[in-house]
């Protein structure tokens, strides 16, 4: 027999460190479980712990790391490994450097008694304010595997939406800068060459060679200048851009494009329904749920002061939907369906619906820009290269008409 001490949570989320005998450390987890508790770590009393804690410092963790992170931990959990060894077993084999000394060091934190969100707290880069509030809801209700798998749901949903709006613009993108990238040659390099030949014959050009050329006259004389000038635009640009008035006018700007819009807003929506439903599903109170999306929406201002507004008012005892309505910011839909939601009792529910439904509405326009994106880049492509072959092989007919 032996002598286990452990930290444990019971069903209503309070913390118990103790110590009991077993025979060995599987019959100790047995004996507890049993007993409706769940175990956040276990060790023999003979293994002494260095207590040693290193800076919570590291690199920033890519999404799909944290989905399998995530995933691993809830199913260890659901299969009665304790915690502890379930962090130690995840930091050991995690392929990201920098999750795995995250999850290492906070293996250290939770061995010693600190709480799993106060350490995932203590590493920013790599675990947000929303996985420290689910986790911290998940340990208060006792149902930390729930909490994870939601999180891990979350995050995959997320990383799939990133992944397909990425993959629908790149082609476009790519396709266009080597069309650029082939026409500055083209006006760069081959039109000077027609164009000292066509000026060898004395030619009246037609209009449209007359500016072909002149454009590419002015492009080939001042190379150097508009190098500069575009460098020292795009610097100045990254600086404005980086002051708290350039993001809000960036994201005014895409919010305003014409067709991309609405796509634009359409997205920053459903990733707040999305992330609102899990928050609000997974126990965290309404006032703690918007001081979290505070933190997800840092890189979205107009977003984020909206919500700044929407937790101060509904802190003053107003509605979420009143005070999500006085902000401005939000679609009418979502206000309105928010106050049916609160009316009605059922505000999860409708925040799913509505989430789905602005999910809907970015897989629609995925889906239909990357079918007509082909023929509109074909058409502007083929009408550019049009326009200078045609600019060009006009003079020369007139040369053919000479020769005759």
């Amino acid at each position: 027999m032996g002598r286990f001490t452990y930290t444990v949570q019971d069903s209503k989320g309070d913390t118990t460190t103790g110590s009991l005998e077993a025979g060995d450390e599987n019959e100790a987890i047995n004996s507890l479980q049993t007993r409706g508790l769940f175990i956040l770590s276990i060790q023999a009393e003979k293994a002494g712990s260095s207590g040693k804690k290193s800076g919570g410092g590291g690199g920033s963790v890519s999404g799909r790391s944290l989905v399998f992170f995530g995933e691993q931990l809830a199913t260890l959990l659901s299969g009665g490994v304790p915690l502890v060894r379930s962090l130690s077993l995840l930091g050991e084999h995690s392929e990201d450097e920098n999750l795995r000394a995250a999850v290492q060091q906070v293996t250290k934190d939770v061995a010693g008694g600190m709480a799993l969100h106060k350490s995932l707290e203590k590493h920013p880069k790599a675990f947000d304010t929303l996985w420290v509030s689910l986790v911290q809801a998940g340990e208060m209700g006792g149902q930390l595997p729930k909490a994870l798998k939601q999180i891990s749901t979350y995050l995959a949903k997320q990383e799939e939406l990133k992944g397909r709006v990425i993959t629908a613009l790149a082609y476009p993108a790519v396709l266009f800068m080597i069309s650029m990238s082939v026409l500055i040659f083209f006006i760069v390099k081959i039109v000077p060459t027609f164009a000292e030949i066509f000026h060898s014959f004395d030619l009246e050009l037609p209009l449209i060679t007359q500016v072909i050329i002149g454009f590419s006259n002015l492009l080939v004389n001042n190379l150097l200048p508009l190098i500069l000038g575009i460098a020292g635009f795009t610097f100045a640009m990254k600086g404005y851009l980086a002051t708290e008035a350039g993001q809000v006018a960036k994201i005014k700007f895409l919010f305003a494009i014409p067709f991309f819009g609405g796509f634009m807003k359409a997205i920053q929506v459903e990733r707040l329904l999305t992330t609102l439903t899990t928050l609000i599903e997974s126990g965290v109170s309404i006032l703690n749920a918007i001081t979290v999306l505070e933190g997800v929406f840092m890189d979205n201002l107009i977003f984020f002061y909206a919500l700044r507004g929407v937790k101060n008012d509904v802190a003053t005892g107003k509605s979420i939907s009143a005070a999500f309505k006085k902000s401005g910011v939000f679609p009418p839909l979502v206000t309105e369906m928010m106050w049916m939601g609160e009316e009605s009792g059922k505000l999860p529910d409708i925040l799913k619906t509505l989430s789905s439904f602005y999910g809907e509405q970015v897989d629609q326009f995925i889906r239909r820009f990357t079918s007509i994106i082909d023929p509109i880049m074909v058409v502007f492509i083929g009408a550019i290269v049009g326009v200078i072959v045609l600019s060009i092989f006009m003079p020369i007919f007139q040369l053919s008409q000479i020769g005759t």
